[in-house]
């Protein structure tokens, strides 16, 4: 069934009757989606719906445990596969490109400065960044633009995308590991743990 002839059948089912109906209407616009829905977008297709994150979560709850989980990822809602069986797609997946490091490292500090300029990733990373660098990230859809700063120059500001949180399994930048837990998982090597640890102190300086 196409997204339009789902809309259309949406329309005419009688919301309030029943909480079922609510969640099989729910479930039938996030499967015929293409992308992920905020609660806005929900609506609009719906109409509007008093207990609408209520029902996300409920919706979610049946879900959790099968093989398709409903997730919410930067206020946006959609179906994906569960984390433990992503392995068996695994094949199916296209291979994506290797990040260098200097685009690991600009991708961190965005996801913990956002919204940040390119002169400000300088600063933090103590060396310039080519063009290409952000290239990459833009085409990744991992980070977009973000407005301009109220100063000389006005420089173009970067922040982090849904696409970004859902790539890694965020449901916000509250969820972005700490330095603490980089170290657990032995994922700096010393250059690594100094940069971090300037990247955080930055950020309390700046709050």
């Amino acid at each position: 069934m196409s997204e339009e002839s789902i809309e259309e059948s949406l329309e005419s089912l009688p919301f309030g009757v029943a909480e079922e109906d609510r969640l099989r209407a729910l479930e039938a616009l996030l499967f015929a989606a293409e992308e992920p829905l905020s609660l806005a977008e929900i609506e609009r297709h719906l109409g509007p719906q008093a207990g609408l994150a209520a029902s996300l979560r409920a919706l979610a709850a049946q879900y959790a445990g099968r093989g398709i989980n409903l997730v919410e990822r930067g206020g946006r809602w959609h179906f994906q596969t569960a984390a433990d069986l992503a392995y068996l797609l695994r094949r199916e997946k296209e291979e994506t490109r290797k990040l260098s490091r200097a685009a690991i490292e600009t991708l961190a500090i965005i996801a913990y400065h956002e919204p940040v300029s390119r002169g400000e990733i300088e600063a933090i990373r103590g060396v310039q960044i080519s063009k290409g660098t952000l290239d990459v990230l833009l085409e990744a859809a991992w980070v977009r633009p973000a407005g301009r700063r109220e100063s000389p120059g006005r420089p173009l500001l970067y922040a982090t995308t849904p696409a970004f949180l859902a790539h890694f399994g965020l449901s916000s930048r509250r969820d972005l590991p700490g330095i603490e837990d980089l170290k657990a998982a032995g994922l700096l090597d010393p250059i690594d743990d100094a940069m971090m640890q300037l990247a955080l102190e930055s950020t309390s300086e700046d709050e």
